[in-house]
């Protein structure tokens, strides 16, 4: 029993130095970012990957897994199973970042494979323009490797044959180096392919630096394509639908946020209510400001008028007796212009004229009764 559990482990170890393959050493500079692929046998791709962080195997750390993103975002992980390659991306890199492991949960071992990054403030020994480059169908891509050290170059695809000299072939693809410019190893593949897309790295001694290169289908605007089908099915519970163009023998798959649509013709209703209200309100007011208009006007004429009033009193006395002595007093009447407003209808002025003459001595019943007459007279 000992004895087939120790051939067990033995081959679970054996087995786990081939399971994954990566880069050895990676120069970087500290605040950037740097994604690195982990290439895996096809029997392990429904198995979980991580990144694990620490110098020893058995002690380091899980930073990202497949199943269990990492929440703060330093941490990134994809897996494409076609390609049977995990890319894991560390960002904002610091000195502390230095020694990590590509793992494979495999029980009863996990198997992983040992990386080192190079962290440095200065400019590192070995990169690249851009990490990631894409071209299109029959033309050529052009990397260029800078490097600060005189060691051999090489330009290699994960887990597969590289590239020394001047020239040779990755896949069928040609592929022409030189370096003319100095500390500048350029690499030019001609007649690219869909199926050169992948992970591939500059090589120089035992640091590297990891490039994808993306082949994809150029269009000409130019050009009427001879065939496009355009289907569509809606994902359920996501919002989303995929339309599949066919352009040219082509395949193009588009992933899309649906979006709810209406007629135009629903919105002719409620617009002509609205107008129908604006028009009464509109009305309404006029109406309104017509009136209070009228009363404003009715009021400014009452004001222009001017009233006059006068108090007649009547003074009660004794009717005059047969030999009283009577004095008359004569009234002229006295000319007023009019006044110029059409309103004023009459101006009327009072003249009390009288001229009593009073007995000295008191009244005797039976004696003379002086009586005093007044005139009104309107003055027009």
């Amino acid at each position: 029993m000992a004895a087939h559990l120790i051939v067990l482990f033995l081959f679970s170890v054996l087995k786990g130095v081939h399971s994954t393959a990566t880069v050895s050493k990676v120069s970087v500079k500290a605040g950037k970012s740097i994604s690195i692929p982990c290439f895996y046998h096809y029997q392990y791709r429904d198995h979980v990957k991580y990144l694990c962080e620490g110098y020893y195997w058995k002690v380091c750390s899980y930073a990202v897994k497949t199943n269990k993103p990492d929440p703060s975002g330093k941490y990134l992980i994809s897996d494409d199973k076609k390609q049977q390659i995990f890319t894991v991306t560390i960002n904002h890199l610091t000195n502390q970042n230095t020694d990590y492991w590509c793992g494979l949960e495999n029980k009863p071992l996990d198997n992983g494979v040992y990386f080192q990054l190079l962290v440095t403030n200065g400019t590192p020994s070995l990169y690249v323009d851009h990490q990631r480059i894409t071209g299109y169908i029959g033309e050529n891509i052009t990397i260029r490797c800078h490097h600060s050290n005189s060691g051999e170059m090489k330009w290699c695809r994960l887990d597969r044959n590289y590239v020394t000299g001047s020239s040779g072939a990755i896949d069928g693809t040609t592929v022409t180096t030189h370096m003319r410019d100095p500390n500048v190893f350029t690499v030019t593949m001609s007649g690219v392919r869909t199926k050169d897309s992948g992970w591939y790295w500059c090589a120089e001694g035992d640091i590297q630096i990891p490039v994808y290169l993306t082949v994809t289908e150029k269009f000409d605007t130019t050009t009427t394509p001879t065939t496009i089908s355009i289907t569509s099915h809606a994902v359920a519970g996501n919002g989303k639908f995929t339309t599949m163009k066919q352009w040219n023998n082509f395949t193009i798959v588009e992933n899309k946020q649906h979006r709810a649509s209406f007629p135009p013709k629903i919105l002719i209703i409620p617009l002509s209510v609205l107008f129908v209200i604006v028009i009464v309100v509109l009305f309404i007011w006029f109406i309104l400001r017509h009136k209070q208009s009228k009363a404003e006007s009715s009021a400014t004429a009452m004001v222009g008028e001017e009233v006059t009033y006068s108090e007649v009193r009547i003074k009660k006395k004794c009717s005059p007796k047969a030999g009283d002595k009577v004095t008359y007093s004569e009234v002229k009447p006295k000319k007023k212009r009019l006044p110029k407003s059409p309103f004023a209808e009459s101006d009327m002025e009072l003249v009390h004229s009288s001229d009593v003459e009073k007995q000295r001595n008191k009244r005797a019943e039976g004696k003379e009764t002086e009586v005093t007459y007044s005139t009104l007279a309107n003055l027009y």
